[in-house]
């Protein structure tokens, strides 16, 4: 008996904030029918109620159209927190064990990806009122602090506190809680490959290279000089 009243409710907070972060959305009939956010939401809802009743492949079945009319890609197993808003939404992928908190944005682009192959939590947590810039790529089984806001095109991969402001590839925290904060330099090179360092290596094993080429050459030249003119003072009394 309370479902149907629940149902109205999360539909109207729905809606409420798309009218609250899209300037172009003029009406609640608008962004009921044209957004297609809004739309691969409700299709996910019912999907991820099929999945948790151990009808999975059905989940999934719904899942696939949803993704077909919407350009959204929702796994049924992620869960979704209220207030979630998905402008544009072309290209969203969310995985299967990612976790959205209360009030989160996310724009056109954006994947919420795993890093790994086992069958366990591999895909983010984001906190509450976390905003997800266009194009930017949340990987692994991290958590997104509260409030936080990660800039369009960014690579997180490491965990990001509350209240933080990320940019960059990979992502760097660059304000949190109001401030700056100050640019480190990270010598750890054990998780991740240098390629100016693996440039640089290459670029000295070639000059090692032409260095000895050069030696061969030069012991060349220098032998023929001798021939020549050992050959030129045996003919010499001839030319006399």
């Amino acid at each position: 008996m309370n479902r149907v009243p629940r149902v109205f409710t999360i539909l109207k907070r729905d809606i409420r904030a798309a009218l609250e972060r899209d300037p172009a959305a003029r009406s609640a009939l608008e962004v009921l029918v044209c957004y297609p956010g809004l739309h691969a939401l409700y299709i996910h809802r019912v999907a991820h109620w099929f999945w948790n009743g151990n009808l999975k492949t059905f989940g999934r079945f719904i899942s696939h159209i949803g993704r077909f009319l919407t350009g959204v890609e929702i796994h049924p197993g992620a869960s979704l927190g209220p207030g979630l808003f998905i402008d544009h939404g072309l290209g969203v992928v969310i995985g299967e064990t990612c976790e959205i908190g209360e009030d989160v944005t996310i724009y056109q682009g954006v994947t919420l990806g795993g890093t790994s192959l086992e069958k366990k939590k591999r895909h983010p947590t984001i906190g509450n009122g976390v905003v997800i810039g266009a194009g930017a790529t949340i990987l692994g089984a991290i958590k997104v602090g509260d409030n936080s806001r990660i800039g369009s095109g960014s690579v997180v991969v490491k965990e990001v506190p509350p209240n933080s402001l990320v940019v960059g590839v990979p992502g760097q925290v660059i304000y949190r809680d109001g401030k700056r904060v100050p640019r480190t330099i990270d010598l750890e090179m054990t998780d991740m490959p240098d390629p100016a360092e693996k440039a640089i290596r290459c670029v000295l094993e070639r000059l090692q290279e032409l260095e000895k080429e050069v030696e061969t050459l030069k012991k060349g030249l220098s032998s023929s000089p001798a021939h020549y003119a050992s050959s030129s003072r045996y003919h010499s009394p001839r030319n006399e």
